[in-house]
C-alpha cells in the first residue's frame, strides 16, 4: 500500500514552467513552432531545479526564440494537466532587446515575428491567446 501512495504523490506533483510574450520594436510578437506537437505557441519551458520563474522565462525566450528580452510586467499564469500532472506556466510581457538569427534548438524548428492579431490566429492554445491579449493591452 505504501508503494502505491508514493507513486500517486509523484504523479500529482506539479510541473512549473515560464515564458514570455515578447514584442520587438515594430510591435510584432515572437511565436515558436514545436515540431513534436506540430503547434505554434509562445516561447516557454520548464524551470530548472531551484530556478526562479522570471529567470527561466528570460532563459527560455533566449533558447527558443534566439532573443535577449527585458521583462516588463507579469501577466499571470496558466494551469492545465499534462500526463496526469498539473502544469503551471508563468508569463511575462517582454521587450526584445537583441534578436539573433534563428537556430533550431530541437524543441523549436521555427520562430515567427507577427503582428498580435496574426500571432493570435496562429497560436493553438486559448490560454496563450489570452496572455497575448493581456500583453497587447499593457503595451498601449
Amino acid at each position: 500500500m505504501k508503494k502505491q501512495s508514493t507513486h500517486r504523490a509523484r504523479a500529482l506533483r506539479a510541473v512549473y514552467a515560464a515564458g514570455g510574450v515578447v514584442f520587438d520594436s515594430k510591435g510584432r510578437v515572437a511565436i515558436v513552432h514545436r515540431p513534436r506537437y506540430d503547434d505554434w505557441c509562445l516561447p516557454k519551458g520548464k524551470l530548472d531545479r531551484g530556478e526562479d520563474a522570471l529567470v527561466a522565462a528570460v532563459r527560455e525566450v533566449w533558447e527558443e526564440a534566439c532573443c535577449l528580452a527585458t521583462p516588463q510586467a507579469f501577466l499571470g499564469s496558466l494551469c492545465y494537466e499534462v500526463k496526469g500532472r498539473p502544469k503551471w506556466v508563468f508569463y511575462w510581457r517582454m521587450n526584445a532587446d537583441t534578436v539573433l538569427p534563428f537556430e533550431s534548438c530541437g524543441e523549436v524548428d521555427e520562430v515567427a515575428w507577427l503582428k498580435p492579431t496574426a500571432a493570435a490566429r496562429r497560436l493553438v492554445h486559448r490560454g496563450e491567446r489570452d496572455m497575448l491579449a493581456r500583453a497587447a493591452k499593457i503595451r498601449r
